[in-house]
């Protein structure tokens, strides 16, 4: 638990919580206000910021050709790395990165990966041999909460404006022609964090909030409203009734933020 907070100010929150209010004025399923600014860093192939209330969040992606892996020879690849930068939070430090990046990028990736977000099959260059790899990596800039949210939705973002560049195969050798296509994408996934604090669940916990949380669990929903990826964390647990209900929570919330962002 951070020092930084005071136990009087975390029995607050959690008062506050059991009465069914947030010390923000939010109710419990409600989130931050959030503002997305896309293609921002001109060398990448794709880009986006996110603004999740206060945590913000930078995405950047590039495009190289590659090998694609044995068992998959007919897909490109995709990978994603997030950086906790350690401006961005006092308990952020310096160096390799650390079991929470880690865990981060786990969850951006299988959200992606397992909504079949990017068409795959179309980064194939030749089946076995060369492939196009979409490098995802994300950048915590200010951490106040719910990280993987906000770095789930700025990576869709920044896939949804990365761009390919044209090309050819001629006489066995890759040619990289004029101009640009789009990164072909076929789902749009929409990860919402559940948290469980004093037997309530809550969405979009901010940093105090996160500190007295005894679960979370996060779920990635896709445009039809399947869910695609789930992700469990904190040490606490939630019961099958809870599971359902954030799951329901989920849904709902991600078909309202698709409508705000014109997803």
């Amino acid at each position: 638990m951070s020092s930084l907070i005071t136990k009087v100010r975390l029995k607050q929150i959690s008062q506050h919580i059991e009465k069914g209010k947030r010390l923000d004025e939010r109710g419990l399923h409600e989130h931050r206000p959030i503002t997305i600014e896309e293609g921002i860093i001109e060398k990448a192939e794709g880009s986006a910021r996110i603004y999740l209330g206060k945590t913000e969040v930078l995405v950047g992606v590039k495009v190289e050709t590659g090998e694609p892996f044995p068992d998959t020879p007919n897909d490109g690849v995709q990978t994603v790395n997030a950086e906790l930068v350690p401006l961005a939070s006092p308990n952020f430090e310096p160096g390799p990165p650390d079991e929470n990046s880690i865990e981060l990028a786990r969850i951006v990736d299988r959200g992606l990966r397992e909504s079949h977000a990017i068409d795959t099959e179309k980064l194939c260059i030749e089946a076995g041999k060369k492939v196009f790899v979409v490098f995802i990596d994300v950048y915590v800039l200010n951490h106040d909460g719910n990280l993987i949210d906000a770095s789930a939705l700025a990576a869709l973002a920044a896939l949804m404006n990365t761009k390919i560049p044209n090309y050819e195969v001629k006489d066995g050798e890759l040619k990289i022609k004029q101009g640009y296509t789009q990164l072909p994408m076929k789902s749009r996934p929409i990860t919402v964090t559940v948290g469980k604090i004093n037997n309530q669940l809550v969405i979009d916990p901010q940093y105090e909030e996160e500190q007295v949380m005894d679960s979370r669990i996060s779920i990635a929903v896709n445009e039809k409203g399947n869910i695609c990826a789930v992700q469990k964390g904190g040490s606490g647990y939630f019961t099958p009734q809870q599971i359902l209900e954030a799951s329901k929570l989920a849904q709902a919330k991600a078909a309202e933020l698709r409508k705000k962002l014109n997803w």
